[in-house]
């Protein structure tokens, strides 16, 4: 059984830059695709970014383009999210999910086969 664990949330101010991972036990990672989602105060949950299980393409939503960049470590079996010019509005927590030999479609959040508990983000002015 995959289980998936985030790290490097923390508290930083706007325009500073923070790297999250998402490291996996239970499963050899460079096999699934992996997405991160958020979800800020009295909001639901968002779409952020993917990684391809197959050759590692990323895809974005509008909002990070840009400013976040999503990679592979395969070291140490985990995904990162590098976040950089961080906004107030990107306060939330961060959660990744991922699929074994089955890519996650852009806006996806129904149908995953894994989920980490998240790693909280606050970015002050």
């Amino acid at each position: 059984q995959v289980q998936l664990v985030e790290s490097g949330g923390g508290l930083v101010q706007a325009g500073g830059s923070l790297s999250l991972s998402c490291a996996a036990t239970g499963g050899t990672f460079s096999n699934y695709a992996v997405a991160w989602y958020r979800q800020a105060p009295g909001k639901e949950r968002e779409f952020v970014g993917t990684i391809s299980w197959y050759d590692s393409s990323t895809y974005y939503a509008d909002f990070v383009k840009g400013r976040f960049t999503i990679s592979r470590d395969n070291a140490k079996n985990a995904v990162l999210l590098q976040m950089n010019n961080l906004k107030p509005e990107d306060t939330a927590v961060y959660s990744c999910a991922a699929n074994l030999y089955r890519d996650i479609l852009v806006n996806t959040q129904d149908g995953l086969d894994y989920w980490g508990r998240g790693t909280r983000v606050t970015v002050v002015s």
